[in-house]
C-alpha cells in the first residue's frame, strides 16, 4: 500500500489547504480550530451561552454581556453574527489545549458542524500533523 504524505497548510494562505477526506482529521492538530468562528443566536442557546428567551431580545444586549465576559470579540450589528474569542495563540476557546479535541463537540456552532463543507475554501481543510506523543 502507498503511503500519502501531506504537506502542512498554512491557514492563511487558502492555497496550501488540501481536500478533505475522511479521516483527515484524526491526526491532525485542529488547525480549522484556529480560524474566527462566526455564530448566531440559535449557537449561542445550543452552546448555553443564552437562554431561549433572549431570542426575544436585542441581540446588542447579548453581544454586551459575552463581551463582556471575554466569550466573544467581534459583534456584527447588521447581520447580527457574534465571533467567538480565541485564546492569544489563536486557539478557539472550547478547543482542549493538550487533546486538541473540542470540548462542546455535541453543543458546537453551526460553522464548525459545517466545516469544512462551508468556509474559507469549501472542501478543503488547513491540515497540519499533528506531533507524535513522546
Amino acid at each position: 500500500m502507498k503511503k500519502i504524505t501531506l504537506a502542512a497548510a498554512d491557514t492563511d494562505r487558502l492555497e496550501t489547504w488540501i481536500k478533505y477526506r475522511n479521516g483527515l482529521c484524526d491526526d491532525c492538530v485542529s488547525s480549522c480550530c484556529t480560524l474566527p468562528v462566526e455564530v448566531r443566536i440559535n449557537d449561542l442557546i445550543r452552546m448555553g451561552l443564552a437562554d431561549e428567551f433572549e431570542r426575544e431580545e436585542p441581540a446588542k444586549l447579548i453581544a454586551r454581556r459575552l463581551e463582556k465576559a471575554g466569550i466573544i470579540e467581534h459583534f456584527n450589528h447588521r447581520h447580527e453574527i457574534f465571533t467567538l474569542s480565541r485564546r492569544s495563540n489563536s486557539d478557539c476557546l472550547y478547543l482542549h489545549p493538550q487533546t486538541r479535541r473540542c470540548t462542546i463537540y455535541d453543543k458546537r456552532p453551526d460553522t464548525c458542524r459545517n466545516h469544512p463543507v462551508i468556509g474559507p475554501r469549501p472542501g478543503y481543510c488547513a491540515y497540519r500533523k499533528r506531533s507524535p506523543i513522546k
